[in-house]
């Protein structure tokens, strides 16, 4: 919105270089390990669904709920998730049907979504309790910083200041849900024998470490906006004084 104010630029610059380096780094590992065979011979939909099989006969609290969970083909790339509302888990067709060391992670990480969904994990329902604040405020936020300047009305532009600022806290509450998928995904893989080797162990770390990146980036660069807003609001307070 004020992509043109030098000062956007200077708080925003730190966030579009760790967002390129990020980016960067993702497909990087991505591509490296999409090209290294998993020993086991598993695609990521087969790997995903022996894993669930795994669950729900290994005595995990929600493994019945993991019954009802299906593995399905989604478009595109890198479009992997878990849909809690239909029990899915959508597998864009590059980790779904090829048995690589990237595939069976990307698999695993999103049934680990599907695992604390199954057993209520505390820190993914805050954040799906987040979700209509965030999309509600995400819109509001910007319709009240700007009417505040328009009319200046400060207190109308630091309660949409207030509404962005929940983008930020989204962010800060996805990381604990995306770090704890990755760890599970890490033992599933380990102890199930999907992954046998230490290289294969280390490029599962890098494939789920580099995407962990990527919400570690999504926080910066939210902080960093809401800061921008606290400053240019903060100096339009101390001018009207």
């Amino acid at each position: 919105m004020f992509f043109f104010d030098p000062t956007y630029l200077l708080f925003m610059l730190p966030a579009f270089i760790l967002m390129s380096i990020t980016s960067w780094y993702v497909r990087h590992a991505y591509e490296k390990w999409s090209q290294v065979r998993a020993s086991s011979g598993l695609t990521g939909a087969q790997a995903a669904q022996q894993l669930v099989s795994r669950a729900v006969y290994s005595g995990f609290e929600g493994g019945a709920q993991l019954q009802n969970v299906r593995v399905l083909g989604v478009g595109g790339q890198l479009t992997d998730h878990y849909d809690p509302r239909d029990k899915t888990l959508y597998l864009s067709p590059t980790v779904a049907n090829t048995p690589s060391v990237a595939a069976v992670a990307v698999a695993a990480h999103e049934l680990g979504h599907a695992m604390q969904d199954a057993e209520g994990y505390l820190p993914l329902r805050f954040r799906s309790a987040l979700v209509p604040m965030v999309n509600i405020g995400s819109n509001l936020g910007w319709i009240l910083i700007l009417a505040g300047l328009f009319l200046r009305w400060l207190d109308l532009a630091w309660l949409g200041v207030l509404f962005f600022a929940g983008g930020a806290v989204f962010a800060l509450a996805t990381l604990p849900v995306e770090f704890n998928a990755s760890a599970r995904a890490k033992a599933m893989l380990a102890q199930s024998g999907i992954i046998r080797t230490e290289e294969e162990a280390h490029g599962v770390n890098q494939v789920l470490n580099a995407a962990a990146l990527t919400y570690v980036a999504a926080l910066v660069t939210a902080v960093l906006q809401v800061l921008y807003y606290v400053f240019l609001l903060g100096g339009l307070g101390r001018r009207r004084d």
